[in-house]
């Protein structure tokens, strides 16, 4: 298959900005620097953490921001960030935001681990969810649904803030997911430096709904893809533990550590780090 191919990935804060094959059909990146360009896109805003970086990130309620756990890492040292220097700036744009609001906890997929050289595995359980310190209530700033399963081939768009377009956000209108591999989708989209955790979405009854979250940068066959994590599970998995946990966000370690057949990295994937 196409994409079981060598990938050279990037996991980080951000990536470096991909062209998408012509074949897959993408569309340019739109900056939404207008009230009206901007309209219906108010739920995804700028996430700092701390001084040093910022990723994107989405309301998928009026209290939870979805987007990657590994922006929740310093990619340098490997320490978690702290809660209370993350801040979610919703509908940041043009140096304001139409809400802004610290972060109460950080909960991340208890499969996640960002030393993990597991390729796979780390895209596949790249999710955080954030609780603010208050829910955000406004006509104009809406949470999205979350998408059941989207399918290859599927169009999709992405909003993103990135290292070139950080005072404002950006929408791709159309890209494709090319392929569905070991819980993560191969997208055509174009991703940058910051756009970690931006929200991948599908229009459905002219409504956008969040399919994916940004997770890495890609190679295959020197073609650049851009991968993200499929929701339907890990984001199912980390609600019901969140509920029934009360924010405790562990699972038990289990009796017998299984390793799959051929060592760690399956996909013979390397980690670049930009």
């Amino acid at each position: 298959m196409f994409f079981k191919l060598k990938l050279a990935i990037a996991l980080a804060v951000g990536y470096i900005l991909l062209t998408p094959p012509a074949e897959a059909g993408t569309s340019p990146l739109r900056s939404l620097v207008t009230m009206d360009d901007s309209r219906g896109w108010e739920g995804v805003g700028r996430l700092n953490m701390g001084r040093r970086s910022f990723c994107t990130g989405a309301l998928v309620a009026e209290n939870l921001v979805l987007t990657a756990a590994h922006c929740l890492y310093d990619r340098d040292t490997g320490a978690r960030i702290p809660t209370e220097e993350i801040e979610f700036l919703a509908g940041w744009r043009g140096g304001r935001a139409s809400a802004y609001r610290g972060v109460r906890r950080a909960i991340i997929h208890p499969d996640y681990v960002f030393s993990d050289r597991n390729v796979e595995r780390r895209v596949r359980h790249d999710l955080a969810l954030l609780e603010l310190e208050r829910p955000i209530r406004s006509a104009s700033i809406r949470p999205f649904p979350v998408h059941p399963q989207p399918a290859k081939g599927a169009e999709v768009g992405v909003v993103s803030y990135a290292l070139d377009r950080a005072d404002s956000p950006s929408l791709q209108e159309s890209c494709t997911i090319l392929a569905r591999q070991s819980g993560a989708l191969i997208m055509s989209c174009s991703v940058d430096f910051g756009s970690s955790g931006a929200p991948v979405f599908v229009m459905e009854d002219g409504e956008a709904q969040i399919v994916s979250v940004v997770s890495a940068k890609a190679m295959a066959r020197n073609v650049p893809v851009s991968l993200g994590t499929a929701l339907e599970q890990p984001l199912a998995e980390m609600m019901e533990l969140l509920a029934a946990r009360n924010g405790r966000f562990s699972r038990p370690e289990p009796l017998v550590q299984v390793t799959a057949p051929g060592g760690d990295t399956g996909t013979g994937a390397k980690f670049l780090r930009p």
